[in-house]
């Protein structure tokens, strides 16, 4: 027979699914592009900040493990053994461009600009922004490039600070990505023409080695509702989670109909608290 699911049941697991816009991105700076006087200050009051909140789109990361096949342990018994952790080769970050200083794009060309030495050939261990007295260098049929080396206090990589933080619209159950080794890799061509217009943006693919998760196990209660002897960091029991789940499906509704989140929020909290009271009687 099949189960039977309660309609409480179908409340606590279908009526609040995780959504898609709920996301920020951490944006590492290397110590050249912040320390360095003859390069842009990047991390200025607010310069990070806004490049990170102009990131519109972004993935959370895939992995697969690699096997190999046994076939002679047993007779007629195909086995399959990992052997290694595979991790993709890269994650793309699109982002909104702003008028005037164009802060995501100057930002990765600079980047990409101190990995290859490409804004002067005369000093690849002190290589500076691009001015105009580097333009007849930079036109010159003689002109290469030395590239540096990944590692150390003048290296390109940015051990840690690429993060990619998972959330909800309640800022609960915070999920981290943090990637290992990460620098740009590629700034994809971004068209421009006469049609109608529309926002430019900036896609920029980072290379890692790998990524890691974190806070995982990572529970915590209703906030505005809790019932008597419930603490943060406590998993859910069924009463709060109906609670939990009817407030979302109630606030999401009034958003629609009102377009007001706080109406919203409201809506929200105002329903938790009266399912939560009838159940507990």
């Amino acid at each position: 027979m099949p189960r039977v699911a309660k309609v409480s049941d179908i409340k606590a697991n279908l009526l609040r699914p995780a959504t898609t816009s709920h996301f920020e991105v951490d944006i590492p700076i290397i110590n050249a592009l912040s320390n360095s006087e003859n390069r842009t200050k990047w991390v200025g009051v607010g310069k990070k900040d806004k490049i990170q909140m102009m990131c519109s789109e972004t993935s959370l990361p895939g992995s697969n493990l690699a096997t190999m096949e046994i076939n002679n342990d047993r007779t007629g018994v195909t086995e399959r053994h990992v052997h290694r952790r595979i991790f993709d080769d890269r994650i793309d970050l699109t982002f909104y461009v702003d008028s005037g200083l164009y802060q995501p794009i100057r930002f990765f060309e600079d980047w990409m600009a101190y990995i290859t030495n490409s804004t002067s050939n005369k000093d690849p261990i002190n290589s500076r922004i691009i001015t105009e007295a580097d333009d007849g260098e930079l036109k010159g049929d003689s002109y290469n490039y030395r590239l540096r080396y990944p590692q150390g206090d003048q290296g390109y990589v940015a051990k840690q600070g690429l993060v990619v933080r998972k959330f909800e619209k309640d800022h609960q159950n915070i999920l981290e990505y943090e990637f290992v080794n990460s620098f740009p890799l590629a700034i994809n061509s971004m068209p421009v023409s006469y049609d109608t217009s529309s926002l430019l943006k900036c896609t920029v693919s980072m290379s890692y080695i790998r990524y890691y998760v974190k806070n995982l196990d990572r529970t915590y209660a209703y906030p505005p509702t809790q019932p008597k002897g419930t603490t943060l960091g406590k998993a859910f029991t069924a009463t709060q989670q109906a609670g939990f789940n009817a407030a979302g499906f109630a606030g999401g509704i009034v958003d629609n109909i009102t377009g007001n989140d706080a109406l919203g929020d409201f809506a929200g909290g105002l329903t938790a608290a009266f399912v939560l009271s009838q159940q507990s009687q």
